[in-house]
């Protein structure tokens, strides 16, 4: 299916079967979803490629790809930080890319209604979310791993803890549809928050620099309003490069694809689609001549670098065009209208048979 567009200045399209169609032939027989051809998968990534598939209609793959997930799991809930052909390669437990699959599982849901797979992967989403809140600080941010010798690491990031705060508040939707009462996780999302809005010395403030900490927070709901309105002002010259995109990092001429992606998710939760449209409109020619999208680019020079078509990129464009073309019953899975309205810890609510988030 090819998505026609237009912004305020411009009229692009999006081969939307060509875009998931790159994941869906990436992802290997065991549902692994890899960076790219030869490449290492992570469970962030991975999560995020499904639910590009998802949003592609490609159901069956999306759902082999959280089965491969549950196989895998370690017993304490976690995940390695990456494997290849499913052998793990780097032993590092992530909190945050452990977590995310609590979005992913509730981001399918929104779009399949199928409450028989998510009570098979209760358990799974509950090991995952209890690994990340075991490693909760007292100051109420998440450390952001355990070495591969055992030892947590008490650095916390501030993309990371974003991301898990998301990732908590799916799963408590999950727990609700199913009729669980997760009074800890709620404990520890309002902790988590707290930390975020008042106490930023606790995060380690040399990624700072990234991109990612300057959205992320508003990209999962933990800013909101004028907070998130103000934390956007105040560093958009830092980060943007207009008609170009988002840097990956402030002092580096490299603006990356995803980032651009999550920057226009970031303002559709927010509410200011107009940008997030322009922002978005920016990337619409950046693609490869199959139609799937660059990884990133050099300013001014414009070098594709580097040349990988990677499936988390491709699924960053579609989760972005979601947002803002409502193309899913999962398109406002980020929209902080909706996570207030039906109060934090409460899934949104639900308009029709399949799910599908609104607001009235």
């Amino acid at each position: 299916m090819e998505l026609n567009l237009s912004s305020s200045k411009r009229t692009f399209s999006i081969d939307i079967d060509t875009v998931a169609g790159l994941i869906a032939k990436t992802q290997k027989e065991s549902g692994e979803i890899p960076w790219c051809e030869g490449e290492k998968t992570d469970p962030w990534d991975h999560t995020e490629a499904a639910m590009g598939l998802s949003i592609g209609g490609y159901l069956r793959e999306a759902k082999q790809a959280f089965e491969w997930m549950a196989r895998i799991q370690l017993k304490d809930g976690s995940w390695y930080s990456s494997y290849r052909d499913g052998v793990p390669e780097d032993t590092t437990r992530d909190t945050n890319m452990s977590s995310y699959i609590a979005v992913g599982l509730f981001h399918y849901y929104l779009i399949t209604g199928d409450m028989t797979f998510l009570k098979k992967m209760w358990k799974t989403i509950k090991s995952a979310i209890d690994f990340a809140l075991s490693l909760q600080a007292p100051g109420g941010e998440i450390y952001w791993a355990i070495s591969p010798k055992g030892k947590v690491d008490t650095m916390a990031l501030l993309t990371g803890s974003s991301s898990v705060y998301m990732s908590i508040k799916c799963a408590l939707a999950i727990a609700k549809q199913l009729g669980y009462n997760m009074p800890a996780w709620q404990e520890g999302l309002i902790k988590l928050e707290h930390a975020i809005h008042h106490k930023p010395s606790l995060f380690n403030m040399t990624k700072s620099r990234y991109s990612m900490d300057w959205f992320y927070p508003i990209l999962s709901g933990a800013l909101t309003g004028e907070k998130a309105q103000n934390r956007i002002e105040k560093f958009w010259g830092k980060f943007v490069i207009k008609d170009r995109g988002a840097r990956c990092v402030s002092d580096r001429p490299w603006v990356t694809v995803a980032e651009t992606c999550e920057l226009s998710l970031a303002l559709s939760a927010m509410g200011n689609m107009n940008l997030s449209e322009v922002v978005f409109s920016w990337i619409q020619n950046k693609t490869n001549e199959d139609g799937s999208y660059w990884c990133g680019f050099t300013c001014p020079d414009m070098t594709i670098w580097p040349k990988d078509k990677s499936t988390w990129t491709n699924a960053a464009v579609l989760i972005a065009a979601d947002a803002i073309y409502d193309l899913t019953p999962a398109s406002r899975l980020f929209s902080h209208r909706l996570w207030k309205a039906y109060g934090f810890y409460s899934s949104p609510g639900f308009s029709d048979k399949r799910y599908k988030i609104h607001v009235s």
